[in-house]
């Protein structure tokens, strides 16, 4: 998982990138490439 201060860049990275919160954090998820996860911070 990566930890960037800024999710914009990485969620152009694939097209099933998706950005979610949860517990107050923001999340890139891919179900197909998991690889390309991503928490904000």
């Amino acid at each position: 998982m990566k930890v960037a201060n800024s999710l914009k860049a990485l969620k152009v990275r694939d097209k099933n990138c998706k950005i979610v919160k949860r517990k107050g954090r923001v999340y890139v998820i891919n179900k197909k490439n998991p690889r390309y996860k991503a928490r904000q911070g």
